[in-house]
């Protein structure tokens, strides 16, 4: 696995997160992907549930908009250092930030996600 292609499907995955754009999103996993998002809380299936993550996103949000601060590639996995600012559907502005680790399988397909970040952080600004 070359470091443009991990590269790639990094991008990728946040570029369909700004878009709200579940099948794109989705095309990023391999089938039997597992998302970690937030750490602690219980794993999910991505195949099984990313209808649903996007469909959170787009009730909640008007805008959305990832940045990627930097990238860090070894081997076969990123640490990827993330902002999010959005607006919310009733204007609220939001920010908040954390550090996702991305496995990528031999395909160039996302195995797995581990998101550390404080989703308490960003449902205090949006009341």
């Amino acid at each position: 696995m070359t470091q443009e292609a991990i590269e790639q499907v990094v991008t990728a995955y946040f570029a369909n997160i700004t878009s709200m754009n579940p099948e794109g999103w989705i095309d990023n996993f391999a089938e039997d992907a597992i998302s970690h998002d937030p750490v602690g809380e219980p794993p999910a299936k991505v195949h099984e549930g990313y209808r649903q993550f996007i469909g959170q996103l787009q009730a909640v949000f008007e805008k959305l908009e990832a940045t990627i601060e930097h990238i860090f590639i070894a081997a076969n996995e990123a640490a990827v250092k993330w902002t999010m600012v959005g607006v919310s559907k009733s204007g609220k502005p939001v920010k908040f930030a954390g550090i996702t680790i991305f496995e990528v399988n031999a395909e160039g397909k996302i195995q797995t996600t581990r998101a550390y970040w404080n989703p308490a952080q960003m449902i205090a600004q949006l009341r």
